[in-house]
């Protein structure tokens, strides 16, 4: 597969990192509006060839497959444009700021037969998929509640860098700068985190979104911090499960935590992400009557980048796919409708 990146700022790296490892993966191009900071990156990876032009990217065409590593923004037009060029597209999170452009690109995609598919990027924690694994097997019975947390502390702690004086961090809290919050920043990541390990898609939700004062008139420089810093959502899922997932940067003592908590009529899990560990832990058979949670061992799982290169070199279906991300922007823009109108909505009505 020859590989094409799109985009070459800090997550890029990442990217280039994992599918160089990839037995039958070759990085042939990079694309970035810059031409230093695009040169300069291809030499950190050994990539031949930089544009700073997608369209001039295409018309070169000697690429099989493309990581779009651009900003939301961006990821709409520049998907279609590739998928319209017959490039299988590996796209970042979320799919795009809107459900309306989202479900134009699952469209796309869908009709293209192309691989399409996107980097949500805790599907390669090993312990949710083991968990996922055991719900849909039957070992805690039938789920009846969860509670999904996904949780930040760099508007406490300075761990990650001062944010009162780094744009990357300013713009993340300034909705005319194309931030949608925490909501749109990470709620995408917990809510696909809860409903896949759950097994069950989100069918009922009501949220709630909260910006608190941050600032002497809530204004630095060009950033108006106006964007939600806190969510909570309330879920009912398909199956007939409920529950409560919610994400916050005011977490203090978490600096980048995801869990998971899934309870049945027969038992009960636990999924914990950090950067330094995941775990899983359950209260299954005779434990469920003392409340004794014993730690599960997992095995190793396929990471994203990976699976995107096993669809393209050999066929099959990407996982999760375009319509799936499109799907989860749907209940994020309703999330903000009920937030407004402080009422329940049905994802499929």
């Amino acid at each position: 597969m020859r590989l094409l990146i799109l985009g070459t700022g800090g997550m890029a790296n990442t990217h280039a990192m994992h599918f160089s490892l990839i037995s039958g993966v070759e990085l042939v191009g990079a694309v970035d509006v810059d031409d230093v900071i695009v040169r300069a990156f291809a030499a950190r990876h050994n990539i031949g060839t930089t544009f700073t032009s997608l369209d001039d990217a295409i018309a070169w065409g000697e690429f099989d497959a493309v990581a779009n590593v651009t900003p939301d923004a961006i990821h709409h037009p520049t998907t279609l444009k590739l998928l319209a060029a017959g490039k299988h597209v590996f796209c970042e999170k979320p799919l795009a700021e809107t459900y309306a452009k989202a479900a134009e690109m699952a469209d796309a995609a869908e009709k293209s037969g192309l691989v399409a598919m996107v980097n949500l990027t805790y599907r390669n924690v090993a312990p949710l998929q083991a968990a996922r694994q055991m719900v849909t097997d039957g070992k805690i019975g039938k789920l009846r509640h969860l509670e999904a947390s996904y949780l930040q502390s760099w508007l406490v702690s300075k761990a990650w860098g001062d944010w009162m004086t780094e744009s990357k961090w300013l713009w993340r809290l300034s909705t005319k700068h194309g931030s949608n919050g925490v909501l749109g920043d990470v709620g995408i990541h917990i809510l696909d985190f809860a409903s896949y390990g759950a097994g069950s898609d989100v069918e009922r939700i009501f949220t709630r979104l909260k910006t608190f004062d941050k600032y002497e008139g809530n204004k630095i420089d060009v950033y108006d911090l106006d964007a939600n810093d806190s969510f909570t959502m309330t879920a009912e899922l398909e199956n007939g499960a409920m529950g409560v997932i919610h994400a916050s940067r005011w977490a203090t003592g978490h600096l980048n935590e995801l869990r998971l908590r899934l309870h049945g009529d027969k038992g009960a899990l636990e999924v914990i992400h950090t950067p330094e560990y995941s775990t899983l832990r359950g209260c299954l058979g005779e434990d469920v009557e003392k409340a004794v949670w014993r730690d599960i061992e997992v095995e190793d799982v396929e990471t994203n980048y990976q699976k995107f290169a096993k669809a393209v070199m050999e066929g099959g279906q990407a996982d999760p796919n375009f319509r799936h991300a499109a799907n989860l922007q749907k209940v994020l823009d309703l999330s903000i409708v009920t937030d407004r109108e402080r009422r329940e909505i049905a994802v499929s009505a």
